[in-house]
């Protein structure tokens, strides 16, 4: 697949996941092989008033390039002016727009998937994005608001004609949020309707999932979202196999315990003491589910509030030591 100047031969990219994919987390995926990863959303209000948060959440690093960074917005001058604004600063190779997220805060300001029952404003958005910048410019769009109004293949090639340059679609209406299954069908549609590349994403959790909705789709790329979280391996596999057709794999307990410090210490060096290893809690979780007293794992977890607190715990269930300096 080509984006711009990049092209990528084993197209599995990380999805945009707010309080999730951040720096940390991005490198890691990036170290784990994720040939692309898309930044968590980033609010055009928050980027016009500059609010502090918001424009940290615009910063990355080296080792997470080539990063595609995601906005919302309402209009098409906030959408204009911010992603103007992300292109000048220089911190992410490709922009993405959010016409996907179902989450009520941001629907009821007109913006996410708000906008698939907007389509005026929505192309005016996204016409307005690419005059104001020269960057690869993609959109995150779902199937449709509800049942009764999937229009996901109009919309399509509307953006198309607007001149994006990708389109990622999620399989599930707004009023699915992330229940039910995604409806692979209609993205192949949606692949069928334009010219530019579709990126595929819903329920790709395992080989036979990436078999299926490649041959279901016909998508030249595939978007991993929930089934990353705390299985960044997924993105190792999933590459190695695309490029050979070999299932490595899972993680060994100790690999397990490897990225969890690794990941703590990334979000103490970004986030400082205090956030770092609450922000880690919800991770340590998701990196030992399935495993063997995962409840009191859990429950540990939830406790911990510095460094030290995770180690004990890593010790103790993983026998983890923690190399020599």
């Amino acid at each position: 697949m080509k984006l711009g100047p990049f092209s990528f031969d084993a197209p599995v990219f990380l999805a945009p996941m707010a309080g999730v994919t951040d720096t940390a987390y991005r490198i890691i995926a990036h170290d784990m092989g994720c040939p692309l990863c898309y930044a968590e959303m980033v609010s055009s209000q928050g980027i016009h008033f500059k609010n502090e948060r918001t424009l940290s959440m615009l910063q990355s690093e080296k080792a997470e390039r080539p990063l595609a960074m995601q906005i919302f917005a309402a209009t098409p001058e906030m959408a204009a002016e911010a992603a103007a604004y992300v292109e000048a600063l220089g911190t992410a190779d490709i922009l993405d727009f959010n016409m996907g997220c179902p989450a009520p805060k941001i629907v009821k300001n007109g913006e996410g998937s708000a906008l698939m029952r907007d389509p005026e404003r929505a192309m005016a958005i996204l016409s307005a994005i690419r005059k104001a910048v020269k960057m690869p410019f993609t959109v995150k769009m779902r199937i449709g608001w509800d049942e009764s109004s999937i229009n996901v293949v109009e919309m399509a090639k509307r953006a198309e004609a607007a001149g994006v340059d990708a389109i990622t679609v999620h399989g599930r209406t707004r009023e699915q949020f992330y229940r039910g299954h995604a409806d692979w069908e209609k993205i192949g549609e949606v692949r069928r309707a334009v010219s530019i590349p579709v990126i595929a994403n819903g329920d790709v959790r395992t080989y036979d999932d990436l078999d299926r909705i490649r041959e279901v789709t016909g998508c030249e790329a595939v978007m991993v979202g929930r089934a990353a979280q705390g299985n960044p391996w997924i993105f190792r596999q999933l590459t190695h196999y695309l490029r050979t057709g070999e299932r490595l794999p899972g993680p060994t307990m100790q690999e397990r315990a490897e990225v969890i410090v690794r990941h703590l210490d990334l979000l103490l060096r970004y986030k400082g003491d205090y956030v770092g290893p609450r922000e880690m809690r919800k991770h340590a979780t998701w990196y030992t589910r399935g495993i063997v007293h995962g409840a009191i794992l859990r429950d540990l977890f939830n406790k911990a509030t510095t460094r030290e607190d995770f180690l004990e715990i890593l010790e103790e269930y993983f026998d983890y030591h923690e190399p020599k300096a």
